[in-house]
């Protein structure tokens, strides 16, 4: 039987702040009021927007799935990563069919073998040049052509040998034909470094356009009211600071000016989409249920240090990447795998927090110039040509 408070308690109850004309909300309203024309920047799992404030109209830029490259270059990421999870069902299988012609592992090595196949066939300098042409990958267009041709080639071979030896589709033997090989099996370019480097590459163009495009809004990041809102990623990731790597790229981007108070991680607040977006009114809806969130969790802090003036405040320091195990170096290879397998076995964490805090920092102390990047894994390997 469900509760019914008793109705003088719930009144009381929702005049604090459950109610939009309870005290709480003409607390937020004031403050809406007093704040109408300070920059609100809002990043979502895909898209970030700039409310100028005053009513002025949104500015809106996307990252992710829409933008050039970054299918592509996850694709290729995912591609040995893809080996990993048929061993995993070889494993799971009853071992009486386990190498049945029709298991579940073959048929997805097949399928798998396929899509690598044709990308194999579609790859060329010619498609990351004049097709693909991502801006911040200028110059680089043959040695990634040559890494896609290369980890397609080797994860070709991989799976067919497997088709006729089984047992090569298990975490032993690919660690050491495929993953990390040692000794007479080396491989001259190892897939945990592909993994990285992949990751990285698709990382670069995200963090170049998205910094270049704070940049050149001349914000007042004293001022500016900051969410990062909605999903991001997997359902479980990004719900902190030190696991959203779009808080340490917005704050490198303000030249660490913005204070890391006034950004809050909102994983359950509303989301947009570029793809879907609503219409001017709807998106000036969409603003005023931002503000209102920003400054209805920032009133807590200001009644907080004003009601408890004689103990010790609380202050928010970023730590970028969450002591992600430190890179010593461009071929620090124990560090890119213990960084990928941190992001795997923790679900805290963005897949791509493997090589985001590296590439924001590396880009930042570059004076945002991608061509002086240094990405593990990629730039001071060379990808053979494979038979």
């Amino acid at each position: 039987m469900i509760h019914e408070p008793n109705a003088a308690f719930a009144g009381l109850f929702r005049a604090f702040t459950s109610d939009p004309a309870s005290i709480g909300g003409q607390l937020t309203q004031q403050m809406n009021q007093r704040d109408a024309n300070a920059p609100l920047l809002v990043s979502t799992g895909s898209d970030i927007a700039l409310f100028p404030g005053s009513g002025r109209a949104a500015q809106i830029e996307s990252f992710r799935k829409s933008t050039r490259g970054f299918i592509e270059l996850t694709a290729v990421s995912h591609l040995p990563l893809a080996l990993a999870y048929l061993a995993r069902m070889r494993e799971l299988d009853d071992t009486g069919r386990r190498d049945a012609p029709d298991s579940g592992w073959r048929r997805g090595a097949m399928m798998l073998a396929g899509h690598a196949a044709r990308v194999r066939d579609t790859n060329s300098v010619a498609l990351w040049r004049d097709g693909i042409a991502v801006k911040s990958l200028a110059g680089q267009e043959a040695k990634i052509a040559a890494l896609v041709d290369y980890t397609c080639a080797v994860s070709l071979d991989m799976l067919e040998r497997a088709q006729r030896e089984p047992d090569l589709m298990t975490f032993e033997a690919l660690l050491d034909l495929y993953f990390a090989p040692r000794g007479a099996h080396a491989l001259p370019v190892p897939m945990n470094d592909v993994m990285f480097a992949t990751f990285g590459l698709a990382l670069l163009d995200i963090v170049y356009r998205i910094g270049s495009w704070l940049r050149a809004q001349t914000l007042d990041w004293r001022r500016a009211m900051v969410l990062v809102s909605g999903r991001s990623g997997r359902p479980t990731a990004g719900a902190t600071w030190a696991s959203n790597n779009m808080c340490h790229l917005i704050w490198r981007a303000s030249d660490r000016t913005l204070p890391p108070e006034r950004l809050f991680v909102a994983p359950h607040a509303p989301s947009f989409s570029v793809a879907d977006l609503p219409d001017a009114e709807g998106l000036a809806a969409l603003e005023q249920t931002y503000r209102t969130l920003w400054q209805n969790t920032r009133a807590s802090i200001d009644v907080g240090r004003a009601l408890f003036p004689g103990h010790e405040g609380y202050r928010f320091e970023p730590t970028a990447a969450e002591n992600m195990p430190p890179i010593a170096s461009p071929d620090d290879r124990r560090a890119m795998s213990a960084r990928l397998r941190r992001i795997m076995e923790d679900p805290a964490q963005l897949l791509s927090n493997c090589v985001a805090d590296w590439i924001v920092d590396q880009l930042n102390d570059n004076g945002n110039l991608p061509e002086r990047v240094v990405i593990p894994g990629f730039t001071n390997v060379e990808y053979p040509t494979a038979s």
